[in-house]
């Protein structure tokens, strides 16, 4: 915890230690202890259970007031407070406070059954106090008030009414704005300011930047026909690179706002800063609404084909959000149709000619790494002694059939990329000496041999294309299958 600022009037500074010790700290279950916000997190479980309910019942619920839409989601969907986000610095003042002989108490306005659960989850409250039956317009200050007329320590924050910071003895506030913190300095009261982690470092995290790269697939058409020396392509597919990064970061960020809970369960997505509370909902929201706006917007400069390929890869990922990710097998097909999406959208912004080869390549190579990520997940579930992976529609029964399925389609991507280059690639005038092409083959099935087997072993982090960009075999083949291209465009004897 770092103190902010800390001003002890001069009446206050002889306090004695039993003194101390009757004074009872008051920590605020919305704007202190949790580090997300459970309403908003009702609304996006109940809407991604079903997105009509946007226009019935949740219109209608906004339209009789905050109160009765506040009522009817946390009733309709259940936080699970062992899974909720806590601050643990406020833990630890609750335990400093308890060891110092102090009665804890938690105060809600909202969720009386939640804070009395996280109560028995955080042994260090003496009890929950419900300020919602006050008949006045700020409920939580006239119960406190009324109920500690002799003083408390409170910890709240930004939002936090100023009569409850006026009356209290000593004020720690999370992450408050210089305007707060200016008010609650002007009561002259010992003030403590606990910070919160950097929003935007969390936001950058979320973005996964590092999962841009598999937007490079929209150069491969470009240099597949050899039009990427051309500056006008060049540009075109620059700005289409662009165009689907925002877009996939918008669509990354809606991803694991609709989420929440199953990350949560999982053993590396719980720490995702959504999930995890570093990333306040309302701000991912946000950041994401713009990020696909910006999207569109620089799409709509390079062409129809673009645009078009951009609100597919959009819809196509929503949906699966929503509900596909929970179909077994169709999921895997829809990330592989995400990915060769993104040829699409590299020969729309390129106007080059569809390979229907280099389409087909895309969807059996990446149904095969999909099929691995979905692998990793059965065994670890398996490892941890359940039957069911979370969020998704798999049972560790499948285990073998999706291993079947994974080493098939890995096995035809290398089949069709040979007929590929048969067929097309080696036909084409654009490489001097196209035998150096056969390399291409032999490193994919290498490649693919790696994934599955790290896979097996269970040492594959989720996600093969982000594993592969760290792993260093990973990268030479890469490097090697670069050198090959470059070798048959420029001529050079085998």
């Amino acid at each position: 915890m770092n103190v902010g600022n800390s001003n002890v009037p001069a009446d206050q500074q002889g306090i004695g230690e039993s003194a101390l010790r009757a004074v009872p700290l008051l920590i605020d279950l919305e704007q202190a202890l949790l580090r997300t916000d459970p309403l908003a997190e009702a609304a996006l479980a109940y809407v991604a259970a079903n997105p009509l309910r946007i226009a019935y019942p949740l219109a209608g619920w906004a339209w009789r007031g905050r109160a009765t839409i506040e009522k009817n989601l946390l009733e309709a969907v259940e936080p699970d407070p062992e899974l909720m986000p806590v601050s643990e610095e406020i833990i630890e003042l609750a335990a400093a406070a308890k060891r110092e002989g102090r009665q804890v108490f938690l105060v809600t306005n909202k969720d009386e059954l939640l804070a009395r659960e996280l109560c028995l989850r955080i042994p260090h409250f003496t009890d929950v106090i419900c300020c919602s039956g006050a008949k006045t317009d700020n409920p939580k200050s006239t119960v406190i008030v009324e109920r500690f007329p002799d003083g408390y320590d409170y910890v709240g924050g930004r939002a936090t009414d100023p009569e409850i910071w006026r009356n209290a003895r000593e004020a720690l506030v999370v992450a408050p704005t210089k305007a707060v913190l200016q008010s609650i300095e002007a009561h002259d009261k010992p003030t403590t300011v606990i910070p919160r982690r950097s929003r935007l470092s969390a936001l950058i995290k979320a973005s996964r930047l590092h999962q841009l790269a598999k937007n490079a697939l929209i150069f491969v058409p470009a240099v597949l026909s050899g039009t990427i020396v051309d500056p006008a392509t060049l540009i075109s597919c620059l700005l289409a690179f662009l165009a689907l990064g925002l877009v996939a970061v918008g669509t990354y960020l809606i991803n694991d706002l609709l989420d929440i809970a199953h990350d949560r369960r999982h053993w590396s997505k719980r720490f995702r800063p959504i999930a995890s509370g570093d990333l306040p909902i309302g701000t991912a929201l946000a950041a994401a609404l713009a990020s696909i706006a910006g999207g569109f917007a620089i799409a709509s400069t390079v062409g129809l084909g673009v645009l078009a390929g951009l609100g597919a890869y959009l819809v196509l990922t929503l949906a699966y959000s929503m509900h596909l990710k929970r179909v077994p097998i169709l999921d895997v097909t829809v990330l592989a149709t995400l990915f060769t999406l993104r040829l699409a959208i590299g020969i729309a912004a390129a106007g080059v000619f569809a390979s229907p080869w280099l389409l087909v390549f895309s969807m059996a190579l990446f149904t095969s790494l999909s099929i691995a990520k979905r692998n990793t997940e059965i065994q670890r579930t398996a490892i941890k002694g359940e039957t069911e992976v979370a969020g998704r529609g798999y049972v560790t029964a499948d285990a073998p059939l999706v291993l079947g399925l994974g080493l098939a389609t890995g096995t035809a991507s290398v089949v069709i990329l040979v007929l590929f280059l048969i067929f097309d690639a080696l036909e084409r005038d654009i490489y001097t000496n196209p035998h150096w092409l056969w390399l291409f083959p032999i490193i994919i099935f290498l490649w693919l041999g790696r994934i599955w087997l790290v896979s097996q072993r269970g040492e594959l982090n989720d996600d093969p294309v982000a594993f592969a960009i760290k792993d260093r075999q990973s990268l030479a083949l890469g490097a090697v299958m670069a050198a090959a291209f470059v070798l048959a465009w420029l001529g050079v004897p085998l």
